[in-house]
């Protein structure tokens, strides 16, 4: 298993190192030390590797990956796996602003908190929060699914499109055109999907609520204008 030491050598250095792997290598989990909160850890990895960073990561860890697997002992700063395409991320701390977001596939796993604007505009990914999301999450937000374990924080989904947001405490306000909806069989099914591929199987689906969009922003009517 390579070792890379973040206090010996740049991010730069590591980057280009994990972006020249070629498709078949064998060189398929790294464990990187001492991030120091550095920015741009592993962004931009092709690869189906696994990237274990022990410590603190700053901004964009992990941002724009495809098919790779990072796992960080710590907390995060702004734009986490921001912008994913596929693979997971997962964090057993706190993400600061912007959890994934842009993310279009994939799954974000965040085992404390997330502050505001989680999962804005989300493409597809799947973003599991053990704890509780800030305000104006999930704004603008397309398509995936995002699952809060804690409470979410003012204007929740404001001006949401076709995204699930599944909450299990308590939500201080919903944005514009965001709405609390019935779950049906195939919300449960897919919150059901997203828990278990988060190794949260055992949590009950029932013990959340569904939020979603009311479908009233998607043309414009005079009489919404002020919620424009």
């Amino acid at each position: 298993m390579p070792d890379f030491d973040l206090a010996d050598a740049p991010v730069r250095e590591l980057n280009a190192m994990l972006h020249a792997l070629p498709p078949d290598t064998n060189e398929t989990r790294w464990s990187i030390r001492n991030p120091g909160g550095k920015h741009a850890i592993a962004c931009g990895l092709d690869r189906a590797i696994t990237v274990e960073i022990a410590g603190h990561v700053g901004y964009y860890c992990g941002g724009m990956n495809k098919h790779a697997t990072i796992l960080i002992d710590g907390n995060a700063g702004v734009g986490l796996g921001e912008n994913m395409m596929s693979g997971e991320v997962r964090i057993t701390g706190d993400a600061s602003q912007a959890a994934g977001a842009t993310g279009c596939g994939g799954l974000l796993v965040i085992g404390g908190n997330a502050s505001a604007r989680c999962g804005i505009s989300m493409k597809g990914i799947d973003i599991v929060v053990m704890g509780s999301i800030g305000p104006m999450s999930a704004f603008m937000a397309q398509a995936g699914n995002l699952v809060v374990l804690g409470d979410a924080g003012e204007a929740l989904g404001d001006s949401i499109y076709e995204a699930r947001l599944f909450v299990r405490g308590s939500v201080a306000s919903l944005g514009a055109d965001c709405i609390e909806k019935t779950m049906s069989a195939e919300d449960e099914a897919a919150l059901a999907g997203v828990l278990a591929k988060a190794d949260l199987a055992h949590v009950p689906t029932k013990s959340f609520k569904l939020y979603g969009s009311a479908r009233k922003l998607y043309h414009f009517h005079v009489d919404n204008a002020d919620a424009y």
